[in-house]
């Protein structure tokens, strides 16, 4: 009986010796992720370039479509009072070593179809390749609500010539332009 209270007495000592080794000033810990919600400035997509070969009416084309964050363009700013980079795409199409179209893109380039008060919140988020159709060669544009799913989907066709109509696609069904401010 003594020697069972002998060892408790000695993990008791050596539990508490171990419990009261610890800093009080928390020197001792580690950080092993930091909380990356502060941001310093305006927010940005990151730079994207992507490379499409395809048919068209038995040609081969290749197609370079380079988003870039533009600190030119004006700052967008959420109802939340968050601030965002607007983006500059460059689309590229090519075939037979010949330049069909060379042009950049930027939200504005849409305004003749998307509501004003949708544009002054929102950014050009993407233009990626779609299919090829008889009428031309189809991309697909969006201009959103940055971090959101709101946004109003464009369609691009480009003729082999490289003429571009552009046309406003069906919105999502919970999107009401009286929404938005």
């Amino acid at each position: 009986m003594k020697n069972i209270v002998y060892m408790l007495a000695c993990v008791s000592v050596l539990f508490l010796s171990a419990c009261s080794s610890k800093s009080k000033d928390g020197s001792d810990m580690q950080v092993l992720m930091q909380d990356s919600t502060e941001v310093a400035g305006p927010q940005r997509m990151q730079v994207s370039d992507v490379k499409t070969t395809f048919t068209y009416k038995g040609k081969e084309y290749r197609s370079s479509v380079v988003r870039q964050p533009d600190e030119s363009l004006p700052v967008v700013t959420d109802e939340q009072g968050g601030k965002f980079i607007d983006n500059r795409i460059t689309l590229r199409i090519t075939s037979g070593g010949k330049q069909v179209v060379d042009k950049v893109f930027t939200k504005e380039s849409f305004a003749s179809l998307v509501d004003a008060r949708f544009m002054k919140y929102a950014i050009l988020e993407g233009l990626v390749f779609d299919q090829t159709t008889p009428g031309g060669m189809i991309y697909a544009a969006s201009v959103c609500y940055p971090q959101s799913d709101l946004y109003v989907p464009i369609r691009l066709t480009i003729t082999a010539d490289g003429n571009i109509s552009m046309a406003k696609e069906e919105l999502m069904e919970d999107y009401q332009p009286d929404s938005i401010r």
